[in-house]
Parts: C-alpha cells; structure tokens; sequence
C-alpha cells in the first residue's frame, strides 16, 4: 500500500476513535447502580421518575436508577436507613419524624412544592367542620391526625369533635368513605381526591393549602448523610437526571405517563393522565427550576410541623436539607 493511502486511513481510523471518545465523554463516569425507593405505590406524581428511567436519562448521568415501591407506605424512611435503598422518596414529615428519631436523613430535592395532603369527603359534608360528630378514617401515622385537626381548625371548627376512626393498613380511602363507613377520610388531593370526585360527583376534597398550610415540598427525595457524604457524585447524577426527565414529563407529558403504565399496567391510563395534569402544576409553583428546595418554604413548612403538634419544635431546616444541592 502506498505510504500516503496508509496516512490517509491512518488519519480516518484516529478521527473515528476521536469521535468515539468524545461521544464516550458524555458519559464520561462508569454508570454505577442505586436503588431508589418509592414513597408509595406508583402514581401520577411519579411519572417523571419512569420517564428518567425509560429514555436512560439516568444513565447518561453515570447513575443506573432501579425504581421499587414500598410494600407498605411509610417504609421509606426505615428501609432508606437500613441501606436497603440509596434513595427514597419520602413524606416530608417522614423525614422531620425519622430525624428525631435519630437517622440522619437528608433531603435533596423537591418532587412537588405544594402540600399533597387532604381530607376527603362525601357530598354532606360541605366543608370540615361540619365533620363534628362524625367519623372520620385515617392512617396510622401521626401526620394524618395533624392533618384532620389542622383543616378542621382552619375551618373554624373543633378537632376534638371529630370521631377519628383507624383504617385497616391498605384499606382504599375512597372505598371507606363511598360505602358509607366513615363521612370522610384523610388522604391526597393529587390522587385519592381526583379518584372520589370522578366516582361521586358532588363529593369535596378539603386540601391543606386552603385551610391554613403554608406552601411546602410534602414529597422530597432523601438520602442517608453516609451516601451524601461518600457517594455524593451518585447524588448528584440522579438528582441531574430526574430534573431532565420531570422537565421532559412537563413538555411532553403522555409520554411520562406512558412509561409509568408501561412499568405499572395495573393502572388505569386516563386516571393517571388526568392526575397528572392536576398534579403538574406543583412540580414547579414557586421555583425557577424542578426539584429546588426553597429555604423560605422549607422554614415556614418548619414552623406549621411545630404549631400543627406534629414537632415540639421547628425542625432544623439547614441539618434536614441540602440546600442548593
């Protein structure tokens, strides 16, 4: 072969391996696994999280998202703790509760930046405290008692006054409340709300923003201090691709919920959409950019944990949250 054909394809084979490197340089980490934990069963809220995951925005990050959800709600925290996650999506007052409790949990990012949290009810019940006398289900957790008293306080009426009625674990609230069991029950706007009005029109959804809650991020993405301090690159890289595949949601959101049915079949389609149309909103209201943590929101949120009863104290923002993560 001549000297200057062996050049030339010299010189090709180097601007080839030149191409593929710099296309290497995208993902220029090795990718590295971490399991991120769901606070719940998938819902609307999380479709920006399948999304990630279905067009491999995480994996252009360098990090491999494996989605799981909780066999029971309420898990977060403790399997987050016990390492069996890297990340969790946790309750906002989950993480100020497991922090008390002494896990060093930290939150850093923001799934929605309004509280989800509401009380939901049958026709007759025209506004919370005409819930006096009446019974109302709830969850377990210590926040869904602060929840009913605080709407109800808002309201003007007396939270005593209300005959709170435990719920079996994963007994549906709107089941309980459409067959007559209970007059209403705690529950979310964003997901047991929507479900109620569509099967009882004429039914009410009291939310916790309109009864005297500040604005605050009710759903947060948590890891322990441990990961944040020695796998912060990690961290980073999944906090990097989730804001790409929530802001791809927000443009193009059949898609998003696509993938979320697509992982989740047992879900109705059009009820998701329709969630998430409600719910999308809230990903932004108030930020510049998905998944801020505003200190202004997060101290008032610190606040009403600790006038609601829910805290003896206003949790420490600046220990709770890596700010400006």
């Amino acid at each position: 072969m001549p000297l200057r054909h062996l050049t030339a394809l010299l010189a090709v084979a180097a601007a080839v391996a030149a191409g593929g490197c710099a296309r290497q340089g995208e993902r220029d980490r090795p990718e590295q696994a971490a399991t991120l934990l769901l606070d719940a069963r998938p819902a609307a809220v999380h479709a920006g999280i399948y999304l990630t995951v279905a067009r491999d925005f995480d994996g252009a990050e360098g990090v491999g998202l494996r989605v799981r959800a909780p066999s029971a709600a309420g898990d977060g925290a403790r399997l987050l703790a016990a390492g069996r996650a890297d990340l969790a999506v946790l309750d906002i007052h989950d993480l100020a509760l497991a922090r008390r409790r002494g896990r060093d949990l930290v939150g850093v990012m923001a799934l929605v930046q309004r509280p989800l949290g509401a009380v939901i009810a049958g026709a007759g019940i025209r506004r919370p405290r005409n819930l006096a006398g009446r019974r109302v289900g709830m969850g377990g957790a210590a926040r869904d008692a602060a929840l009913l008293a605080a709407i109800v306080r808002g309201d003007g009426g007396d939270p005593a006054r209300v005959r709170r009625v435990r719920l079996r674990p994963g007994a549906p609230a709107v089941d309980a409340v459409l067959g007559g069991r209970v007059a209403a029950a705690t529950a979310t706007w964003s997901a047991e709300g929507l479900e109620l009005a569509a099967r009882r029109p004429g039914a009410h959804v009291f939310r916790a923003d309109d009864y005297g809650a500040p604005a605050y991020p009710q759903l947060v993405l948590c890891v322990t201090r441990q990961t944040l301090d020695e796998r912060r690159g990690v961290v980073r890289a999944a906090v990097a691709a989730l804001r790409r595949g929530y802001d791809e949601a927000l443009v193009d959101p059949e898609s998003a919920v696509g993938a979320l049915v697509d992982r989740a079949p047992r879900l109705d389609r059009a009820t998701v959409q329709r969630g998430f149309d409600a719910v999308a909103p809230a990903f932004l209201e108030g930020v510049t950019r998905f998944g801020d943590l505003d200190p202004a929101r997060l101290r008032a949120w610190a606040r009403w944990e600790a006038r609601t009863g829910l805290a003896s104290r206003p949790p420490d923002v600046t220990q709770a949250f890596a700010l400006g993560f």
